[in-house]
């Protein structure tokens, strides 16, 4: 397998593309080539390597790509000298800062078809994250034949295969629609990731628990006063925060109130992405194998009031969502 390694040497960095092999049961690596100290001449110093080291190169060109490209706008982005921001670490805030400079000035010009086919890939991953979460037992596999060739998986429930469907359809609703944020947009959103799995619609009108949760959400008589406070608390903020921690901190106040009798995870990841991308943000995926981390972030905000954007009760979920949304990025909109 091939990669670029760097080297930093008193400040300036030197690129090399480094092999790793198995021999004799062991890993073996070595750097082959050294391709200079510019990341923009990476590319074509990779074609003019020998014919010897083709196959490794184009069997690792995946994360070749990613390194290539994820660097050159973490250098742009650097060079232009960004503002600290007081809910993530600067170093952070370069990778979003550096995601999202190629998801406008890359992503989002390639060809309509292309964006497409992408953000149709994007949903698969997210949709089987997003409703695993919640217990939903369909794999990726059989999330991928049922949303793109609607091929039912067998020996499931139905709610399990509406779940991702449903799921499919707000998202893209969103995606063509781009709707303004609001109670009734948040509603809608609800109702429609919940159609043929629960058939109680609205905000609920009787109390619940949220399993080993930190918090007690909020008394049914006053969601709706809590609803409007989140949405002027969100109005307030929503041009002069930073767009990822601006849907960080939406989204944990959301589930504190958790205004739903069922769904209210579901939605709210889909209401966060939704504020990214209002904010011309790329989307993120809170995967499943990250729950405990999730939900360990969202927990330790649990005691910061509904209408506080204190930044340290926040920090932790902020930068656990920098990791999500890089991640997701660089494996989703690479292209």
């Amino acid at each position: 397998m091939a990669y670029i390694y760097k080297k930093t040497v008193h400040g300036k960095p030197y690129y090399y593309l480094r092999i790793s092999k198995r021999v004799d049961g062991k890993i073996v690596v070595n750097d082959v080539a050294y391709l200079g100290n510019e990341i923009g001449g990476l590319y074509g110093s990779l074609e003019k390597l020998p014919q010897e080291y083709k196959a490794s190169i184009r069997k690792g060109y995946h994360n070749i790509k990613r390194f290539i490209e994820s660097n050159h706008y973490l250098e742009r982005v650097r060079s232009e000298k960004l503002k600290s921001n007081e809910y993530m670490e600067r170093q952070k805030l370069e990778k979003v800062e550096a995601a999202r400079l190629h998801f406008a000035s890359h992503f989002l010009k390639l060809d309509k078809l292309t964006i497409k086919e992408a953000y149709s890939h994007f949903l698969i991953d997210f949709a089987y994250n997003t409703t695993s979460i919640e217990g939903n037992t369909i794999t990726l596999t059989e999330a991928n034949r049922l949303l793109n060739e609607n091929l039912t998986p067998k020996d499931k429930a139905p709610r399990e295969i509406f779940d991702l469907q449903n799921t499919q359809d707000t998202f893209n609703y969103l995606i063509e629609e781009t709707p303004k944020m609001d109670e009734s947009l948040i509603i809608k959103v609800h109702d429609m990731l919940m159609r043929n799995v629960d058939v109680r619609e609205g905000y609920r009108t009787h109390e619940i628990r949220v399993y080993k949760s930190h918090f007690d959400a909020t008394p049914a008589e006053y969601i709706k006063a809590d609803m409007k406070i989140l949405m002027r608390w969100y109005e307030s903020n929503k041009a002069t925060m930073h767009p990822l921690a601006l849907s960080a901190l939406f989204h944990q106040k959301f589930e504190r109130i958790h205004p739903f009798s069922d769904g209210n995870g579901r939605t709210g990841r889909m209401l966060a992405i939704h504020i990214l991308m209002s904010h011309s943000y790329p989307p993120l995926i809170i995967q499943k194998k990250n729950r405990g981390k999730y939900l360990d972030a969202l927990a330790d905000a649990d005691k910061t009031l509904l209408d506080s954007s204190e930044p340290s009760g926040y920090k932790k979920l902020v930068s656990y969502l920098c990791d999500e949304l890089v991640e997701t990025y660089w494996n989703n909109f690479n292209i």
